[in-house]
């Protein structure tokens, strides 16, 4: 991770969920009061103190869905263009701490509510851990999406078998790289995957979530990105 995951500008908007308690964790809930179609964005270091993420999952909410934000930083989100100590927030929240946090939400919540779809987006800091929900092995949920992931392997892309994967990348973006995404979109085509893979031009690393709306291609960007993610989520569920 690096400055950029920190940065971003903040959106206009009232959202319109309310936080909860759920599975242990601080959770941003909104739309459906069903639980037969569930989407849970795991969301970058901002987590659901910014607006910005609760307005995306309102999206998803007014198109039918239920959805939670849970708080897997753990009461620990960064504010918007803060100054952090980078190496250390990373230290912190390193894979071995966050990974059983977002298990125990997780795991749970596809057990006790049981719904007959399950979608997982992950943002940049969450889209390391949203891939791990569509392993072939022991599929959690039933299709996923990532935004400008951070810190993703390709071990991770080459166990999930046939299960659906949407990827949005940015042309500019240190993390997800040119030369990353090309490893990434060889080890999906050569294992038969199901996936989606969209690069976005002119735009950078976080600008499905905190990009500045002020830029017209910015703010095309974006906004294409939840066009695409409801009709990604719509192919494979009920609404």
């Amino acid at each position: 991770m690096s400055k950029c995951c920190f940065s971003g500008a903040l959106h206009e908007g009232e959202s319109i969920g309310e936080i909860q308690e759920l599975f242990g964790l601080r959770t941003y809930v909104t739309g459906s009061s069903s639980n037969e179609n569930i989407i849970v964005i795991l969301s970058d270091i901002f987590g659901i103190n910014l607006v910005n993420n609760r307005l995306i999952a309102d999206q998803f909410g007014k198109a039918g869905y239920r959805v939670f934000i849970p708080d897997i930083l753990f009461d620990d989100a960064v504010e918007i263009n803060a100054n952090v100590n980078i190496p250390e927030y990373i230290h912190k929240h390193r894979p071995e701490v966050t990974r059983p946090i977002v298990d125990s939400f997780m795991k749970p919540l596809k057990e006790k509510l049981n719904p007959k779809f399950l979608g997982v987006i992950g943002h940049c800091f969450g889209g390391k851990y949203a891939l791990d929900y569509i392993k072939a092995d022991a599929p959690l949920a039933h299709a996923a999406a990532i935004a400008h992931p951070t810190l993703v392997e390709n071990e991770q892309f080459k166990v999930i078998g046939k299960n659906p994967l949407l990827i949005s990348a940015a042309q500019h973006d240190s993390l997800f790289t040119t030369e990353a995404r090309h490893e990434v979109e060889k080890v999906l085509m050569e294992s038969g995957a199901v996936f989606q893979l969209d690069l976005f031009g002119s735009v950078g690393h976080g600008f499905a979530v905190r990009g500045d709306m002020s830029d017209p291609d910015v703010k095309y960007a974006k906004e294409k990105v939840l066009l695409d993610l409801l009709h990604w989520f719509g192919r494979f569920s009920t609404v």
